[in-house]
């Protein structure tokens, strides 16, 4: 799988120009080499080209982490202290005599710590946004991915289920995402979730990334849940808003609307469409209810190995769907000082169309 993988990156790289691109902890990383190393202040960095042996830079202290390695590559180590770590990636980058040469990094990712000892070591290299590199290699899904996608999106569902029955009225938003947090671990997801849980409520829930809050549920508040699993690396990311009791008929207006803007959204995803076509359709069943100006963001966004990665589902976007690429359709509307609505599925576009990995009911549903 991992030299598969390479050898598309190094028929990417040729391609594009690019004479190598320098990788940091993170995703990227652990896709084109199945290692898992975390963000911290000793940098870990591993520079393909498309002619030698992948080049790694890291901590004596991750060496063993190498012998997951399933290729070879040339690797140099730098102990504790800092004043050997320029010379550690000098001599490192020199046989590759990356000198006036093009580079490719991630610009998300890629932190100023790891840019400097790239550039210190790389003389007259040219750094440049290589993200398209990395699109074209992981937006793609294969039947591997897929699958661990589908478990996320299993467990996901599965934990709001068991977090429902504690719902009532009186209980916080912090109550409820605790609880999630918990169902979730013990679902089956792994600690490090996409995302920490959104939960709020009332008023709250017209802000589409609110932090959960010490408030406490009242009857009549709509209630947006967004959370996500995480499984073998893969994540899930959903959204379902509740009723909590009786909710009054524009709460109820503003939620079929959604709901219908959701359907719309998943109806226009299939191989050749544009991204922009999948953001136009949830949006105009929004603008032609009226609340077009309280839909405030993009449909949505590809997911994978990160929360937010490419495609994404906005208006200006004319990249084209392909079979296996993965994304949610998350429309909302949101009233400030009043209340929002947004439905969120996960996505997979299909030879013959896209089928919605996430499941669980879109209707409105009273809990509390």
């Amino acid at each position: 799988m991992f030299a598969t993988r390479l050898h598309r990156l190094k028929g990417y790289m040729e391609e594009k120009g690019f004479s190598a691109v320098a990788v940091n902890a993170g995703p990227s990383l652990t896709y084109l080499t199945g290692l898992h190393f975390h963000l911290m202040e000793r940098p870990v960095v591993i520079v393909f080209t498309p002619a030698e042996e992948p080049t790694i830079i890291l901590p004596e202290l991750e060496q063993a982490k190498l012998d997951q390695l399933s290729f070879p590559a040339r690797v140099h180590t730098y102990g504790e202290s800092p004043a050997e770590w320029s010379k550690a990636f000098g001599d490192a980058l020199q046989p590759l005599d990356l000198s006036s040469k093009k580079i490719g990094v991630e610009p998300g990712q890629l932190r100023l710590l790891e840019y400097n000892y790239l550039r210190s070591a790389c003389g007259d290299g040219h750094f440049t946004d290589g993200s398209a590199i990395f699109s074209a290699l992981r937006s793609i899904k294969d039947d591997k991915e897929i699958a661990a996608m589908r478990q996320a999106v299993m467990i996901a569902e599965a934990a709001l289920e068991a977090t429902l029955k504690v719902i009532k009225i009186g209980v916080t938003e912090k109550d409820i995402a605790g609880e999630l947090f918990l169902q979730l671990v013990r679902q089956g997801s792994e600690t490090s979730l996409p995302f920490p849980p959104i939960v709020s409520s009332g008023p709250n829930g017209a802000n589409p990334h609110a932090l959960p809050s010490g408030r406490q549920l009242i009857a009549g508040d709509l209630l947006v849940i967004d959370w996500g699993a995480s499984y073998a690396g893969y994540l899930s990311d959903i959204t379902r808003t509740f009723a909590v009791g009786e909710i009054d008929g524009e709460a109820g207006k503003i939620h079929k609307i959604v709901q219908q803007a959701n359907a719309a959204g998943r109806a226009a995803g299939r191989p050749g469409v544009p991204c922009a076509a999948v953001d136009r359709a949830a949006r105009k069943v929004i603008d032609e209810a009226g609340y077009g100006r309280f839909f405030t963001h993009r449909t949505g966004h590809g997911i994978g190995m990160e929360c937010h990665e490419e495609p994404y589902m906005r208006g200006d976007n004319e990249q084209q769907l392909e079979v296996g690429m993965a994304y949610t359709v998350e429309p909302g509307i949101y009233l400030t000082g009043r209340n929002g609505v947004r439905i969120e599925d996960d996505v997979l576009v299909t030879v013959d169309g896209a089928e919605s990995l996430s499941t669980m009911s879109r209707e409105i549903r009273v809990v509390g």
